[in-house]
């Protein structure tokens, strides 16, 4: 039986850095759409090299390739008991412009940067720095 998971996107975050700490070259997580998008960000900026989408039994799963990095920060900030909600003119840069804002907006999960671009404010999901 699937385990269930409250939060999913610090289930994601979490694993991703524990397999960083581990300098795991791969690791998986169950599939979900939202992980999916979170992931497509962080691939389009660098902070993974991939990640695809496999069939484990009859549950998909999430199969992310890792980059060698020194040491990634990941920071959950809408949590599931606590929203936070940014409009275009809250949205900060992150450690100097260094890290990246994931944010859920009505368009779709994107960057804080492409958010800004489109003039766009939404759910603040998490910092990666």
């Amino acid at each position: 039986m699937a385990k269930v998971i409250t939060d999913p996107i610090a289930d994601l975050l979490t694993r991703i850095r524990n397999a960083m700490k581990a300098r795991h070259d791969v690791t998986n997580m169950p599939y979900s759409k939202i992980k999916s998008e979170i992931l497509k960000v962080m691939k389009e900026r660098g902070f993974i090299e991939g990640y695809e989408k496999v069939k484990n039994g009859k549950f998909n799963e999430l199969q992310v390739v890792l980059k060698e990095t020194k040491y990634l920060t990941f920071k959950r900030m809408s949590k599931p008991g606590q929203r936070i909600y940014v409009q275009v003119r809250e949205i900060k840069k992150v450690n100097g412009g260094m890290g990246v804002a994931i944010l859920s907006t009505p368009k779709g999960v994107m960057s804080a940067d492409d958010a800004m671009k489109q003039k766009l404010g939404g759910e603040l999901l998490c910092q990666i720095y």
